[in-house]
């Protein structure tokens, strides 16, 4: 059996090649092969929907030259066709973008039927051929692009032009949540992640944060404007400190409860209680995992007693970090809480967006005194006086509260020195 002759690195990894990037996953299209041929030459099979092998030695995925015909709705809907006469041009022709549709042969020789080597340098994300539309996900694929490589990249006109038609013809009501919550898990990740919900704004996909526009707020408080510019303020504040994944959920979904308190009463107020239900659905709906939904929901309902913190008695701060948070024992989940907090007081716009907060530091204060205190001492000092059962529970509780005090008068004096 004759080796494979014309196999090319494609996607992703020519992409990064020619930006000058590290690119940790490299795809090979075999193109004239067949799939009894890749078998005989030890390639293991691991494609489900189409002929996608392992090399048996580097383990790097090596597919089969395809073209897709669009039969039914949705991003499934697709026949493929992997015979041997599938040429190279044609596989790259059903990949969404220009610059994901180049190649590379064994010699370094550029494949770029499209100009996606073009559309790099002039920072354009442009579309293939029209089967763009074809398939649904790709509206979710370039709006996370955008966000990865920033807001001096654009979509081209005519690009934008197949997303209208393809939420015009209803083909966004077919995606599976799995894929949403994949991509935009993906794209929470990226350096500018509010460009991927600017870029979705108006698709109708994600109806809880397009509510958020023109709803006014105070400008004492919000100089940026409505909402909606808040809060992608707010998640570009979370990416640009580098905070993690449930940090940057928190932060966008902290606000969905302004629209709903807007509509029944004109103001703001409440919405930190009335977001915790929409927060829910909309989790339930995408599939978010319950890790993330938790630290949401209670960013939702607590974020205002942060801003607070210095104006809440120690009984309420207690209430907030110990029954709320359980922060002594998951004190990674309260300080993603803090940080998205953070995000929200700097998420205003350019006056705001540097003003220290200093609820940050009192709060990772509290929480190293709290995980200090000795409970098991309490508590051996309560059965010592004879109570039993829930007494016990009080006895901590009271000794946290106790703690809680002395702490915040010991950062009242120390404040310029921990802030």
């Amino acid at each position: 059996m004759q080796a494979l002759e014309q196999v090319y690195l494609v996607g992703g990894a020519v992409r990064d090649h020619l930006l000058g990037l590290d690119s940790h996953d490299k795809d090979y299209v075999v193109v004239g092969a067949s799939v009894p041929q890749m078998e005989e030459l030890g390639f293991m099979s691991v494609g489900k929907d189409f002929p996608v092998f392992l090399h048996p030695k580097t383990k790097q995925e090596y597919a089969l030259a395809r073209v897709e015909r669009k039969v039914g709705k949705g991003y499934t809907g697709f026949s493929v066709d992997a015979s041997e006469k599938v040429t190279l041009e044609e596989d790259l022709a059903r990949r969404d973008l220009s610059i994901n549709a180049m190649a590379m042969d064994k010699n370094g020789k550029l494949i770029d039927p499209f100009n996606g080597q073009e559309d790099l340098n002039n920072k354009v994300l442009r579309h293939t051929t029209a089967a763009f539309k074809e398939d649904p996900v790709r509206v979710l694929r370039i709006a996370r692009f955008l966000a990865r490589y920033g807001s001096d990249w654009t979509i081209h006109p005519t690009t934008l032009d197949l997303i209208a038609e393809i939420k015009e013809a209803g083909e966004l009501e077919h995606l599976v949540p799995e894929r949403v919550w994949k991509e935009t898990e993906k794209a929470l990740g990226e350096k500018s992640p509010q460009l991927y919900f600017e870029t979705l704004n108006g698709l109708g996909l994600f109806p809880e944060i397009e509510a958020m526009q023109n709803i006014p707020q105070p400008a004492e408080h919000h100089p940026e404007g409505d909402v909606f510019v808040h809060t992608m303020l707010v998640l570009k504040r979370a990416a640009d400190l580098n905070f993690d994944l449930p940090t940057r959920f928190a932060a966008l979904v902290h606000d969905f409860g302004k629209p709903v308190s807007f509509a029944k009463y004109k103001t703001l107020h409440g919405h930190e209680a009335a977001g915790v239900p929409i927060i829910e659905a909309f989790c339930d709906k995408w599939r978010v995992p319950n890790k993330l939904k938790s630290l949401a929901s209670l960013t939702s309902d607590n974020h205002l007693r942060c801003h607070r913190i210095f104006e809440l008695q120690p009984r309420t701060i207690h209430k907030m970090m110990i029954e709320r948070f359980n922060a002594v024992k998951q004190p990674e989940r309260f300080l993603q809480f803090v940080q998205a907090c953070q995000c929200d007081a700097q998420g205003r716009g350019k006056t705001k967006v540097n003003v220290p907060y200093p609820q940050a530091a009192l709060c990772r204060f509290l929480l190293s005194g709290l995980q200090a205190l000795d409970t098991k001492a309490v508590v051996k000092e309560a059965v010592e006086a004879g109570k039993s059962g829930p007494s016990l529970g009080d006895a901590v509780r009271i000794a946290q509260i106790n703690e809680i005090r002395r702490l915040l008068k010991q950062f009242e004096q120390d404040e310029p020195a921990s802030t």
